[in-house]
């Protein structure tokens, strides 16, 4: 585990030293929203689909992965939800607390990490992972928020949902990348040096984000902040190892060894942005980032080290 640890340490440490930049103000809030931008749809795109062009959909599409990961997330999914309306909170707050419990910062943390400490096999499982999360979990607190303002979901809400994933930079990296290789085309030598120089900053960018952006980020709620990390980082890949492994057993260990790793990533970014556009509990939301964060720094380097050696 200490191996591991020192080579999770200079991912948290650019990390470190993006936060130490956004709270002396050195970066600006606006200056972390245009890096933010920068890493999303231009460096983290370029890696996507630079990857996924090296890949078959048979590579990446495995069911059993996916029921798996599935029953894992829709389980915490689930308990997250069942707690917060037993604390008497309305559906709307249920819902973001039950995002903050599921949804792990795969695309900015989980690819640029995993994919260097398990090997760029790791890429196809994360991307599956990422597709999962955007497509069921990012639409479903939509039209659970919605929905619970409006008393029904309408069709325009779900046309909205819609248009949201066909315009999300990674969904669309991804596509492309996927429809580029089964077209069986080359990639040019002087495209594949644009993308690998371009994505190639997808990695220092996006850790650095992270931090500058948990710098303005509050700890308050830490009660509620510490149970939902103890979902994210502790029962998520405890539930995702169980279903992996046991009820849905994933025939690659490999691959479940991955989505694993990527079920123990700290809550993501893109939550508090979901709560902060909806005016649902960003505060609880913000707090939980914050620790969820700091508290991976050791149990993700634990739950690498115990998958490791299921490649």
């Amino acid at each position: 585990m200490v191996a591991i640890f020192l080579q999770t340490l200079p991912f948290f440490a650019i990390i470190a030293l993006g936060y130490g930049a956004g709270r002396t103000n050195f970066f600006s809030p606006e200056a972390t929203a245009y890096l933010t931008k920068f890493v999303f749809y231009f460096a983290l795109s370029a890696m996507l689909f630079r990857f996924a062009a090296n890949l078959t959909l048979s590579d990446i599409l495995d069911w059993q992965f996916v029921w798996a990961y599935l029953w894992a997330t829709g389980v915490i999914y689930l308990l997250a939800t069942a707690v917060a309306l037993i604390r008497k909170l309305n559906v709307s707050e249920a819902a973001v607390e039950a995002q903050c419990a599921v949804i792990g910062n795969v695309g900015f943390l989980g690819i640029p990490m995993l994919v260097l400490l398990l090997g760029e096999a790791a890429v196809g499982p994360v991307m599956l992972v990422l597709t999962v999360d955007l497509i069921v979990f990012g639409s479903l607190i939509v039209i659970l928020i919605t929905g619970s303002r409006d008393g029904r979901v309408s069709l325009g809400v779900l046309q909205s949902v819609g248009l949201g994933l066909l315009k999300n930079p990674m969904i669309v990296s991804i596509s492309l990348g996927l429809a580029w290789s089964a077209l069986r085309l080359p990639i040019p030598g002087p495209m594949n040096a644009f993308l690998d120089i371009i994505g190639s900053a997808a990695t220092p960018g996006a850790l650095f984000a992270i931090g500058a952006s948990l710098a303005t980020k509050s700890a308050e709620r830490l009660e509620v902040a510490g149970w939902l990390s103890f979902c994210k980082l502790v029962l998520h890949p405890a539930a995702v190892a169980l279903a992996a492994l046991v009820i849905f057993p994933v025939e690659d260990a490999y691959a479940a060894g991955v989505m694993i790793a990527a079920a123990a990533l700290p809550t993501a970014g893109n939550v508090y942005i979901l709560a902060q556009h909806y005016g649902v509990a960003p505060a609880r939301v913000s707090a939980t980032i914050l620790v969820s964060t700091a508290l991976s720094i050791l149990t993700l380097s634990a739950v690498i080290a115990w998958v490791g050696p299921m490649g």
